[in-house]
């Protein structure tokens, strides 16, 4: 019987198991989707877990580069502040004041610096030098010049010469 009380005859009875047919096809493909849709969501949920094995291991990994780079910093530091005292006591002429720097590069820039510097005030202090330099000892002496005197003054010089 339908709605209206009525009995269904053939065709309707045919539409109907039509129906029922297309329902149980509909139920078996939301069936089979919610089964492929679990193992979707398994397999998600596996990934999810690796990943955050993986972000967990990187994450350490990355902790443990940390420390190593500090520590190479530091050894890094420790290498360059030796060089700048070795270079220090190697080179006495250079300003220890003008030899800086946090790595070897930028010492040995200093250095470089620090011996044109010193260069230039050396060659400065020379000139300096050169230039108020007195030769030793008096000079030579020469005859006084005796060609502007009268005869008679010549006489009497020649004379004050012998006794002398």
């Amino acid at each position: 019987m339908d709605d209206d009380g009525k009995v269904p005859n053939g065709e309707e009875i045919a539409a109907l198991h039509e129906q029922l047919a297309d329902a149980r096809a509909d139920v078996e493909r939301l069936q089979l989707d919610a089964a492929n849709a679990v193992a979707e969501a398994a397999f998600l949920r596996d990934d999810v877990r690796v990943s955050h094995e993986a972000v967990a291991t990187a994450a350490a990994e990355a902790t443990t580069l940390r420390e190593q780079i500090d520590a190479a910093t530091q050894r890094a530091q420790t290498a360059a502040e030796r060089y700048r005292d070795l270079v220090v006591r190697t080179e006495p002429a250079l300003p220890a004041d003008l030899i800086v720097g946090g790595d070897v590069d930028a010492i040995d820039a200093s250095v470089t610096a620090a011996r044109e510097i010193v260069g230039r005030v050396r060659s400065h202090i020379e000139s300096q030098a050169q230039a108020g330099r007195v030769p030793a000892g008096a000079p030579p002496r020469s005859a006084p010049d005796l060609s502007a005197l009268t005869p008679e003054q010549k006489i009497r010089h020649g004379l004050a010469a012998r006794s002398s």
